[in-house]
């Protein structure tokens, strides 16, 4: 099988951080709705949850869809996922030689930072929120899948620079 080689440029940091940041959160976000709908009865519950950022006290507790509660919910975790994404991109940046196995390390490891940071280090009012929902099984599965968007943006990026 021939090795093509692209010759496009590779991404540049901002491109990447907002292509690994919307695949994080996307597939994060999907698993939020899943395991809401099944721990609190409510897909959007979680992503109501996020906005508490904004709405503290109402967020946390709304269950139905809304835009004020589960859009702004989304923008927060997008956003969140983003700066996450740009700290999976600078650990790339850093390899000598950018690997699948690098990728897939790197996405782990900067998903439990994220988790560690955002359950345990940071103040009640800045933590993601859907932890109020959601129970711990299935905070690791939403990280898993935040780790896992991660990772395909790592794999994607290996694969276009060959």
């Amino acid at each position: 099988m021939p090795l093509t080689v692209s010759t496009s440029p590779p991404p540049r940091p901002l491109q990447r951080m907002l292509s690994d940041g919307l695949l994080a959160a996307g597939l994060s976000a999907l698993v939020l709705a899943l395991r809401g709908q099944r721990d609190a009865r409510s897909a959007a519950a979680p992503l109501n949850a996020v906005s508490h950022w904004l709405w503290p006290a109402e967020a946390l507790a709304r269950d139905e869809a809304s835009l004020r509660f589960t859009a702004s919910g989304v923008i927060v975790h997008s956003l969140a996922s983003m700066f996450w994404a740009a700290m999976f991109g600078w650990l790339q940046r850093r390899r000598r030689r950018p690997t699948a196995a690098a990728a897939l390390a790197d996405a782990a490891a900067i998903s439990a930072v994220a988790a560690v940071v955002d359950l345990k280090l940071v103040p009640d009012r800045l933590t993601p929120g859907f932890e109020h929902r959601l129970h711990k099984g299935s905070l690791a599965l939403v990280y898993g899948a935040f780790a896992t968007g991660l990772a395909l943006g790592g794999l994607l990026a290996l694969r276009r620079e060959q």
